[in-house]
Formats: C-alpha cells, sequence, structure tokens
C-alpha cells in the first residue's frame, strides 16, 4: 500500500495495518481525548471507551488486522477503504475472515483523530460467516431478494 502525503493519514494507516494488543495502550498518540468512534456495534466517545472497543476486538478474535487498501483524503478528513481479516476464537479456528469496509476519518487540529467511523455491513460481512445465524442469514436474505 502506497502511503498517503498526508503525514496524519500516513500514520494512522500504519498504526491499523501494524497493530497489536500492546499498541491499544498508545492510542492517545493518534486520537483526541473526547474523540467520537462508530461502528455496527459501538457508539462511544473518548479515548478511554475506544480503547476498550480495540481490547475487545483482541479478546473475541484470533490474530486480527486491517488491509488498507484505497485512501481518498482532502483537509481535514480521510476515508479508508479497507479489509479486515481474522479468525474466531470460538468457532472454526482454521479458517480466515474477511470483514470488508471504510473509515471515515476527522481529524483535529493537532492531527489526531477526532472523529472514525466505520462502515461495513454487519449481516453479509460478519452474521453470514457465523455457524447457525449465517445459515438463517442467507436464508432471510434469499427470501427478501424474491
Amino acid at each position: 500500500m502506497t502511503r498517503h502525503a498526508d503525514p496524519r493519514v500516513a500514520r494512522v494507516v500504519t498504526l491499523f495495518e501494524a497493530l497489536t494488543p500492546a499498541d491499544v495502550a498508545r492510542l492517545g498518540e493518534f486520537y483526541c481525548g473526547d474523540a467520537r468512534f462508530k461502528d455496527p456495534f459501538n457508539e462511544v466517545q473518548g479515548l478511554p471507551a475506544i480503547q476498550q472497543v480495540f481490547e475487545h476486538m483482541y479478546r473475541a478474535l484470533e490474530s486480527p488486522r486491517f488491509v488498507v487498501r484505497d485512501i481518498v483524503a482532502e483537509g481535514d478528513q480521510a476515508f479508508l477503504s479497507w479489509e479486515f481479516r481474522f479468525r474466531f476464537r470460538r468457532f472454526d479456528r482454521d479458517v480466515w475472515q474477511v470483514v470488508r469496509g471504510g473509515t471515515h476519518l476527522v481529524f483535529s487540529a493537532d492531527g489526531r483523530v477526532a472523529l472514525h467511523r466505520d462502515y461495513w455491513d454487519a449481516a453479509e460481512e460478519l452474521y453470514e460467516k457465523l455457524p447457525g445465524v449465517g445459515a438463517l442469514m442467507r436464508w432471510l436474505k434469499r427470501r427478501a431478494n424474491g
């Protein structure tokens, strides 16, 4: 992935692609203390709450990692498209899962993230991959499509 010319964007992309459990404690270098974070499962404000979201990710999933595919940035905003790769800890641990989505970032005056909003389809990208629930979600999708 080619890094972006905007150093704020490049820092965040590097963080996401190399993120480890140890980096969660360092998120204050990248996020404002009162930053907001929203995804299909969470809507939180404040650095401690954002850190909890990432800590939960590492507790619930095995070997999670982001691969940033595309970057669009202008002014104090950026949009990243990505693939999130992981294995479920509770289910078939030999199967790698991939969730595709995007992140809208808004940077504060000091260059840290003030808003982080993730967009991805939880039904298609996650629920359909779960044992039991996945079969139901695929059936519902077929019924909705006629």
